[in-house]
């Protein structure tokens, strides 16, 4: 497999991965926003595990800008190439 398949591969994974964490995070999410609106105190474990899913969504982003990036100057590289 070429490293642009993989790449291509990888981001895929990882938006699938993301999505999941979305819907995670979104259940926490709204227990903390309830509480916010009936002015109740939150629950530590809600705050936790959404403190916890939008770290690993904030990691997952982060490494695919970076295969992004990667997968783009391969492209270019490939392109010019093909140009010779």
């Amino acid at each position: 497999m070429s490293r642009i398949s993989q790449i291509k591969k990888e981001m895929e994974d990882i938006e699938l991965e993301i999505k999941a964490y979305e819907l995670k995070r979104e259940r926490s999410q709204t227990a903390l926003i309830r509480c916010l609106l009936s002015g109740k105190k939150a629950n530590p474990e809600d705050e936790q595990y959404f403190n916890l899913f939008s770290d690993l969504i904030d990691k997952d982003r982060d490494a695919l800008r970076r295969l992004g990036a990667e997968l783009e100057q391969l492209q270019k590289e490939k392109k010019n190439k093909k140009k010779k």
